[in-house]
């Protein structure tokens, strides 16, 4: 029994020397210690010795035992080291080599363009609302002095959806909803998409963005709009701009007026641009229709008021040169990285 002792013990130790991996360590762990491995059943074979070898080969065998077990941790922890290195190895990083360029991002056109616009007429007092683009016929056309059978409706090629709201076709409702819980006076603007069923061309979207100006006090006129977008239009395209007014027809503004300014290429001297007129056409303009102001509560007889609007794509391509509206919405990096 010695001799298999020591046989056992030299086949054991020449096994973990060349074990590779976990599953083969656990093949001999069962092999060797497990409950009918090979020491495990040496043990046990103790008990038929006579009674004068039983306690030295008992000692002899569980001190083989206790020795293998502990082999047996040494591998499984050189084992584990081993695999570990394996893993770090193929996850090491070579910290000499250069970094990976980040893309920067940047401020779409329309964005910038509308804090712009929003910037200069904070600056002169008007205050930022915000409403729903999903408005109630209502606050889209009625209270804007267009009724259901108002011409005008026509223009603006309505979305409508099944439960008779529609998407706004501009930010006007905003100014009714502020007027209708703001006593006067007051100065807002409103800023943010409107919808119309427009066929996308190189001038024309579905969907836009709109900026509107409301100013109510007692006593208001068409000087102080004048003066108040003169201001605007320098701080936007430069001191040297310059402003007119052209009589037009808006159904909440009366007398109203599309307003230009002097060619941002040739200032006024004719280019292509300006299909050699000189001016181009920027928003509209006008006095608030009386008929607007009952709808909301104002005496008319009491307060007056200018509103104004524009469509902020318009503004971005004069600014910045930009010939095709679409080129907006197309996510073509190559036109976006320029802004």
């Amino acid at each position: 029994m010695e001799e298999e002792l020591q046989l056992l013990t030299r086949e054991a130790r020449s096994a973990l020397e060349s074990v590779a991996d976990g599953e083969g360590l656990e093949s001999l762990r069962v092999s060797y210690l497990g409950r009918k491995g090979r020491i495990t059943a040496l043990i046990r074979s103790v008990g038929a010795l006579p009674a004068e070898d039983r306690p030295r080969m008992g000692q002899a065998a569980n001190r083989l035992k206790k020795e293998l077990e502990l082999e047996f941790e040494k591998a499984e922890g050189r084992l584990r080291e081993a695999a570990e290195r394996r893993k770090t190895s193929r996850e090491a990083v070579d910290v000499t080599l250069p970094g990976l360029a980040l893309s920067r991002g940047r401020r779409h056109p329309i964005t910038a363009t509308l804090e712009e616009v929003i910037d200069i007429f904070s600056g002169l007092g008007f205050a930022l609302e915000s409403g729903p683009e999903i408005e109630t016929e209502y606050y889209n056309f009625d209270a804007l002095n267009m009724p259901a059978d108002h011409p005008a409706r026509d223009m603006q090629d309505t979305l409508y959806l099944e439960d008779g709201r529609v998407l706004r076709t501009h930010t006007s409702p905003v100014q009714i909803r502020t007027m209708e819980k703001t006593e006067p006076p007051l100065r807002m603007i409103c800023a943010g998409k409107a919808f119309r069923a427009d066929t996308a061309d190189a001038s024309h979207s579905p969907m836009f963005h709109q900026l509107e100006g409301l100013m109510v006090d007692r006593v208001v006129s068409l000087a102080d709009l004048k003066g108040v977008l003169t201001v605007f239009a320098r701080r936007l395209f430069g001191e040297e701009t310059r402003l007119r007014f052209r009589p037009s027809f808006f159904p909440f503004t009366e007398p109203s007026a599309e307003v230009d300014i002097s060619c941002v290429v040739c200032s006024g001297t004719g280019c292509s641009l300006c299909s050699r007129r000189g001016w181009l056409e920027i928003l509209g303009a006008g006095m608030v229709d009386p008929e607007v102001f009952r709808a909301v509560g104002y005496d008319p007889e009491e307060w007056t008021g200018f509103a104004f609007g524009m469509g902020i794509e318009r503004i971005a391509m004069l600014k910045h040169g930009i010939d095709d509206i679409r080129l907006f919405y197309d996510n073509d990096l190559r036109f976006l990285h320029q802004f």
